[in-house]
């Protein structure tokens, strides 16, 4: 898969599991304090094999977090499945 095709397909994987989180706090607007497990478990068997990669729930845990932290300090204001997709493809991408 090309560089630009795996970009693609993590920022739409991005989109998805953020739609999916929302309706499954639609009574709350999507509000979750622990969104970052809900995200793992959602994303864990979906973003491994796209990335060609192995980590634990706990280890996406730690990523969502750091990438969640890092955005409003790097690219305030970026297209935030973008730049998770950017994040991931750095540290996974060959």
């Amino acid at each position: 898969m090309s560089e630009q095709d795996l970009a693609r397909r993590l920022d739409e994987l991005f989109r998805e599991t953020g739609e999916a989180h929302h309706q499954a706090y639609i009574e709350t607007d999507g509000a979750d304090p622990e969104w970052p497990l809900w995200y793992a478990e959602y994303l864990h068997v979906r973003l491994a094999p796209l990335l060609e990669a192995s980590f634990t729930k706990s280890e996406l845990v730690y990523l969502l977090i750091w990438v969640a932290n890092e955005q409003p300090l790097d690219a305030p204001g970026a297209d935030w499945a973008r730049y998770y997709a950017d994040f991931f493809m750095q540290r996974y991408a060959v």
